[in-house]
């Protein structure tokens, strides 16, 4: 996948406020200050599509972006630690799960793991958690240029296993590093596999009911 263009579209508080889903659709989420914004501008090129932070809880809002005028890519707000206030936590998590369960363009989200660490709580039961809601996602580990490889790779290897207590078979999973450029080729190539199979809602509607 080559990317030509892209857009920043609308950042919106609620899934109702969305761009409508005529073309297919990727997320990026992940605890936040795992490296969201980082990858989305990795994988597009662009240093400053998605806004950047030391901070985290700079993502607030379900951002849009148009990637090469046949998809979008969503930027999502990180779950966790954010310095925020009980109250605004409990909204950003509504306001997700609303997005993830009710966007019918959604061909994955990918969830973004920081390969620093052990497996922890709160991504092990996110991802159970949408398991639970067939909510199809795939694995991102993210910042792997910041360990040795053996540690990231037994990180990686400590989330499969635990992952294994609970699910069948594993999901897609890419090793990334923004800096380095890690996998990039890779996503981008699954992200236009999912876009070139794309079948709209509607349609697949139709077949359902024939």
């Amino acid at each position: 996948m080559e990317i030509k263009s892209t857009e920043y579209l609308i950042s919106s508080p609620e899934v109702e406020n969305c761009p409508k889903g005529t073309l297919p659709e990727v997320a990026f989420i992940g605890r936040s200050n795992v490296g969201k914004s980082s990858l989305i501008n990795m994988l597009t090129n662009k240093k400053e599509l998605a806004k950047v932070s030391s901070s985290p809880g700079k993502t607030q809002m379900i951002n849009h972006f148009l990637i090469n005028k046949n998809m979008f890519w969503v930027d999502l707000p990180g779950y966790g630690f954010a310095k925020v206030s009980q109250a605004k936590r409990g909204t950003w998590t509504k306001m997700i799960w609303n997005y993830v369960e009710k966007r019918e363009n959604l061909q994955t989200l990918f969830v973004l793991i920081d390969s620093r660490h052990t497996p922890q709580k709160m991504d092990i039961e996110f991802v159970n958690k949408l398991g639970e809601k067939a909510i199809p996602f795939t694995l991102v580990f993210t910042k792997a240029d910041k360990e040795s490889q053996k540690e990231v790779s037994e990180h990686v290897g400590q989330f499969k296993k635990e992952l294994l207590k609970t699910w069948a078979e594993l999901p897609t999973i890419f090793i990334s590093s923004a800096v380095k450029r890690l996998a990039r080729n890779e996503i981008l190539a699954y992200i236009e596999a999912l876009r070139a199979a794309y079948i709209p809602a509607e349609i697949l509607k139709e077949k359902t009911e024939k």
